[in-house]
Order: C-alpha cells, then structure tokens, then sequence
C-alpha cells in the first residue's frame, strides 16, 4: 500500500523523517512516498484530502478535521519560544502596523491575532518575509522556521517572541504545527503509521549526528552553521515531538478554543482531535 507522506522542506521535518527517507525502519509492508511543499500549500491540499499523511498547522485543523485525525507523533512544540515577529527599527508595537505574514491558516499568524488583533496582513511566501521587512516594504515580519536563528545577522530587531508571550499568558508549551492522518486509511493502517512515525522520530534522535547531515542541506540559511542547524532542529524535534504530552494536547485545544472564541477560526471545533482517542 502506498502512502503519501506530505511534508515541509525544512531541516526540523528533514529531520523527523529522515528514518522513513533513509530506509533505516521497517515499513511494514507500506511504500513510503515523500511529498514536499511549504506549509501553506499543505494546509490548503489537507482541506482537499489530497494526502494520506500531512504536516498541517495546528490553526488549519479545524478546517480539516471531517477528513483527517492529528497524530499523537510528529508535533512541533515550542517551550517558551515559537515564532517572532521583527522589524527594521524597533517597534513599541504593532497596532495598525504592516506586518508581513507567511499564510493566514499558519499556526504563528493565529497567535499573532489572540496577541495583537488590530493589525494589517501582507500575505507571502515565508522565505521572503525577512526580504520584505529589510526591504522596508512592511513595517514588521511574522518569521517562522530558520528565520527565527538568523534574522539578527541582517540587523533586525526582535519585536516579539509569541511563544514567550504564549508561556507568560498561559503556562504551557506553544503548538505550532503537526501531522495528520486521514480517517479513512482504516483502524490497522492509522495504528500502523502512528508506530512509523514515532519509530522515525527516535532514531533521530537516537541517532543525531547521521540525522543532522541529512538534515542540514533543508536548513537554507543557516545551512552552513552546523550548530545553528543543530540548535533549530532541537527546538522543534524532541521529547514532545515523540508525544505532546498532556500539557501539550491540553495547549492545541485551548489555543483553537481561544482562536474560535475570538472569530478569528470560522468554524466548529471537533471534541475529537487525535487519532488515539479513537484508535485503541
């Protein structure tokens, strides 16, 4: 059976998958295929079904919940860290400010709007909004991925780190992105790709140096650092990447709570989230 497995180009995904890329576990039985797109296209294609697996952002779930379950597995956490916005000169804040934001299903532009709601969007690629902000074509960036190591080497300020302002408001860990599984792949099959993906995890991590070469070549501009890679990757792929933990599904459901109660996500949200609260 063949699966397709969607997910970001980035060295912290590169990472996490490296086993299921590298042949390094057994598939059981499934051919594994490696589908690579930037975030926002992977929402969009959840909303569609398009793939049997898929990194989504936590925010994008809620429109995708009649087709697909979030996996226990493969969730990018940040404890007392997450996205930051910056700016070409320094901001006391951003109301009423141009800020440039990488798709508005991002997990980063819903925590944006709960911190700042009174602000203008200019949609872009997320690898061109350090550009946009040093360019001075908006006032401030919304950054996600590598940009949060190396925007201070282009000068730029640090505005705010929303998952600090997360942790400071609600002491827990900051849910920003994890991985789906269609609901009608069946009981065997869900259970099945719940144990690759966690196998797939730990031996990076078990196996970090052989992991981190393969990775780094995802890492774009910070590429050429192996302990900025090193650094990033850690942020995003550990002990919660394995499993959430309880703080951390009790975060996913109290952030799309707060994005409901605040108009911000324009649809209901599901009781049912993981795929191990059905799948025993």
């Amino acid at each position: 059976m063949r699966v397709r497995i969607a997910h970001s180009p980035d060295a912290d995904d590169a990472f996490m998958f490296y086993a299921l890329t590298a042949g390094k576990i057994d598939t059981e039985g499934l051919k594994i295929e490696h589908i690579l797109a930037d975030i926002q296209t992977l929402n969009e294609e959840a909303m569609k079904g398009t793939y049997e697996v898929s990194a989504i952002s936590i925010h994008a779930y809620p429109y995708v919940a009649d087709k697909y379950l979030l996996l226990p597995s493969g969730g990018s956490v940040g404890e007392g860290y997450g996205p930051l916005v910056v700016s070409k000169e320094p901001l006391e804040s951003l109301k009423g400010k141009r800020v440039a934001v990488p798709g508005r299903l991002t997990t980063a532009y819903l925590v944006l709007k709960l911190y700042e709601p009174e602000f203008e969007e200019v949609v872009m690629p997320f690898d061109r909004v350090l550009d946009a902000v040093e360019n001075k074509e908006v006032e401030a960036g919304l950054v996600i991925h590598e940009g949060q190591l190396s925007y201070t080497d282009r000068g730029l300020h640090k505005v705010v780190d929303l998952g600090q302002w997360w942790q400071k408001e609600y002491a827990l860990p900051l849910p920003l992105g994890g991985n789906v599984i269609r609901k009608d792949l069946g009981p065997e099959t869900i259970r099945k790709i719940e144990r690759l993906m966690r196998e797939s995890i730990k031996y990076a991590l078990e196996h970090k140096e052989e992991a981190l070469e393969f990775a780094k070549s995802y890492a774009r501009e910070i590429s050429q650092d192996m302990q900025k890679t090193e650094r990033f990757v850690s942020m995003y792929v550990n002990s919660r990447t394995l499993d959430y933990g309880e703080d951390g599904r009790h975060a996913i459901r109290l952030l799309l709570k707060l994005g409901r109660e605040r108009g911000i996500i324009k649809t209901d949200i599901p009781h049912i989230i993981f795929s191990d609260e059905v799948i025993s």
